[in-house]
C-alpha cells in the first residue's frame, strides 16, 4: 500500500535520521502533541536515536484524550433528547464520560452519526429539517476554522436546526 508502508520502511527511517542528524545545527526541541505520537516514538527507539540532537517534549495530548468528561456527557445528554441528533467525529464516540460514551447513547437509541467535517454536519442539516443537529466541535486551533466556515455556511442555508456544542482547547504557547 503506498504511503503507508513507505512509514514502514527501516531503510528510509535510517536515511531520515541521517538527514536529521546532518541539518541539526543545534539542539532541537520538538514538542509531540498526542499520546499516539508519543507512544510511537518510543515503541520504535526514535527517541533513543535522537539524543543530544533532539529533545522530545510530551505535549498536552490530542484532542480526544483532552476534552473533559462534561463536554462528552453533554453530548450524550443532548443525543438522548427527542427530535436531536449529535454529530461528531468517529474518534470521540467512544471516548467515555462520567457516564458513558457518544456510542453507548447510540446503541441504547439515541441520535449520534458519524461526520468527516463541520461541513458534514451542516449538510446533516439541510437533510434532515425536523431535527436538531449539534456538531460536537472539538480539536486544537488548527480545527477552529473548519468549525467556523461550518456556521458561516449553515448561515448562507439559513439553517435553524444547526447548533455547535464547542469544545476546542488551545495549545499553550511556549513563550
Amino acid at each position: 500500500m503506498k504511503y503507508v508502508d513507505e512509514y514502514r520502511d527501516p531503510g528510509l527511517a535510517r536515511e531520515l535520521l541521517t538527514g536529521i542528524r546532518r541539518r541539526a545545527t543545534k539542539p532541537w526541541v520538538l514538542m509531540e502533541v498526542c499520546g499516539g505520537q508519543t507512544h510511537s516514538l518510543l515503541r520504535n527507539g526514535i527517541d533513543a536515536e535522537l539524543e543530544g540532537i533532539v529533545e522530545l517534549i510530551h505535549g498536552p495530548g490530542c484532542p480526544v484524550c483532552v476534552t473533559p468528561a462534561e463536554a462528552i456527557d453533554l453530548a450524550c445528554d443532548l443525543a438522548r433528547r427527542p427530535g436531536v441528533l449529535i454529530a461528531s467525529f468517529g474518534d470521540m464516540l467512544r471516548v467515555p464520560g462520567n457516564h458513558g460514551s457518544l456510542l453507548d447513547v447510540r446503541t441504547q437509541g439515541g441520535q449520534v452519526r458519524t461526520v468527516y467535517s463541520p461541513l458534514d454536519a451542516v449538510e446533516l442539516a439541510r437533510r434532515e429539517p425536523d431535527r436538531q443537529v449539534v456538531f460536537f466541535a472539538v480539536g486544537f486551533e488548527t480545527t477552529t476554522p473548519a468549525t467556523a466556515l461550518a456556521v458561516l455556511q449553515a448561515d448562507r442555508y439559513r439553517l435553524e436546526n444547526f447548533s455547535l456544542l464547542v469544545a476546542h482547547v488551545r495549545v499553550q504557547p511556549a513563550m
